[in-house]
């Protein structure tokens, strides 16, 4: 069919397919000869098919107030080739934005001279990869494992090294396979899984991952198995105090702790907002909880914009699998309650919580939540009281429209603008906490803000900033 037959629409759609079609050996090539990934205001393009390129430049629009057009990423990255550029993160959505405010009318030779620093920076890349183990592999454990497969060919910053269960009975390896291949949530894991029996490993799209057995985290030998200088991301829950988490370090081959649950005598950490305060000798710290990290970058931007006087915080929060699925005795108050079939008040530490990364919060801050009938992504409500009148909900909004766009908290907060959001469309969502902007309700010096938050897959991705954080492997954001 010709150009000349089909629609204007049409016509438009197979030039963006084609523009798009060439944006991904590019995006490939930048990501496995450079270690450079490219994204669209937080949005990673490495993997994407032409169709999720087009949407996530379609997607700008939310935070840019318009579309990033596809020939001028194509400009971009064409340019960058050109430059031999290092290991970096570049955000393209970012760069147009840029390149709009400077008033400049040449893309290329304000790119020629705008992304220089990339060939210049000297960046070297670690001698050898971090090694990484997930002790426990339940629904963060088997998130995180997606999440570092995928991004193993981007330098090799860090490997997943291997995951440890508790010993069973029973051969678990192809069940934990399938479980790992196949999320209700998430949908089906991209790429291949086998199961080597002989070597009892996990081979994930290439990378084999050593699955170990142990009752305590210091039964383990890593050396045996050539892991070195680890960090053990225990996502069990099981142990959250400094003396319970440090037996980790007793067993070969393990160096640092990150425990994916709030911790109770050891540095409660939200990427963004306090990880800069962590020592170089800090082993053993806690990623908080999937909450306080949705809700303190938030937090964060309204106190240091307006100061917060006081504030209730109402967590909507999915079940969880501490819950019954049909009612049965359970330790706490209502959790007992089939967790399918009812909306259950529960207890939260969000706002205590909250109050450990940001101190000057301490004692300002109530919270309460509810157990709510979908299996994934909660919200937050945000009830303020503030210092200083805000100016309505539309200056509210734009505040934070434009820390997600560019600010230090642009991997934390995301920005929605759409009046048809509802929890299942934030499924995947990278960034902490998404500011509705069309619930947002300001008034005078009282502010409510309507926060989503993905609280497996979003909460995975903190975890993984703060390992990159603690070991010195995080990528240098450009610009």
């Amino acid at each position: 069919m010709s150009d000349e037959t089909l629609t204007p629409h049409l016509r438009d759609w197979k030039r963006r397919e084609e523009l798009a079609e060439a944006l991904i050996p590019l995006i490939g090539t930048l990501y496995r000869n450079h270690s450079l990934v490219v994204a669209v205001f937080g949005h990673s393009l490495v993997g994407n098919s032409a169709v999720e390129i087009i949407t996530a430049h379609e997607s700008a629009r939310e935070i840019a107030g318009q579309p990033l057009r596809l020939s001028d990423t194509v400009t971009m990255l064409t340019v960058l080739l050109q430059l031999d550029p290092g290991r970096a993160r570049l955000d393209v959505g970012k760069l147009a934005v840029r390149f709009a405010e400077s008033g400049a009318s040449d893309l290329a030779t304000w790119c020629t001279e705008a992304l220089a620093p990339l060939a210049a920076q000297d960046n070297p890349m670690r001698e050898e990869p971090q090694d990484v183990v997930l002790y426990g592999f339940g629904r963060i454990g088997r998130l995180l494992t997606r999440i570092f497969i995928r991004k193993t060919g981007g330098g090799r910053k860090y490997r997943l090294r291997a995951v440890v269960l508790r010993p069973s009975k029973t051969a678990d390896l192809h069940r934990r396979a399938s479980l790992l291949a196949r999320d209700s949530v998430h949908g089906p894991f991209e790429g291949t899984i086998t199961v080597d029996e002989e070597r009892e490993a996990l081979i994930a799209n290439g990378n084999l991952v050593q699955v170990l057995y142990a009752n305590s985290p210091d039964e383990l030998d890593y050396t045996a198995h050539g892991i070195n200088d680890a960090v053990i991301i225990d996502n069990t829950g099981k142990w959250r105090t400094s003396a319970d988490l440090s037996l980790h370090l007793k067993s070969p081959g393990a160096s640092r702790v990150i425990l994916t649950a709030p911790g109770k005598d050891i540095p409660n950490v939200v990427y963004g907002v306090n990880h800069a305060t962590l020592s170089e000798d800090e082993r053993i710290v806690s990623a908080a909880s999937c909450t306080t990290n949705a809700i303190v970058p938030v937090l964060k931007a309204v106190d240091d914009a307006y100061g917060i006087v006081s504030g209730h915080i109402e967590t909507i929060h999915a079940y969880t699998n501490d819950q019954n699925l049909i009612d049965n005795f359970h330790k706490k108050d209502r959790r007992g309650r089939s967790a399918a079939l009812n909306m259950v008040i529960t207890s939260t530490g969000a706002a205590t919580a909250a109050a450990k990364a940001l101190p000057q919060l301490a004692g300002k801050l109530t919270g309460s939540a509810i157990r709510v009938p979908t299996p994934n992504v909660s919200l937050a409500i945000l009830n303020l009281q503030l210092k200083q009148e805000s100016g309505g909900a539309e200056s509210l909004n734009a505040h934070f429209r434009s820390l997600a766009a560019d600010s230090p908290l642009e991997a934390q907060i995301g920005y929605s603008d759409s009046p048809e959001v509802v929890s299942s469309d934030l499924v995947g969502a990278h960034r902490t906490g998404i500011i509705d902007s069309r619930a947002t309700v300001a008034r005078g010096k009282t502010a409510v803000l309507y926060v989503w938050y993905d609280n497996e897959y979003g909460y995975s991705c903190q975890v993984v900033r703060l390992m990159q954080a603690m070991v010195g492997v995080s990528p240098r954001m450009f610009p």
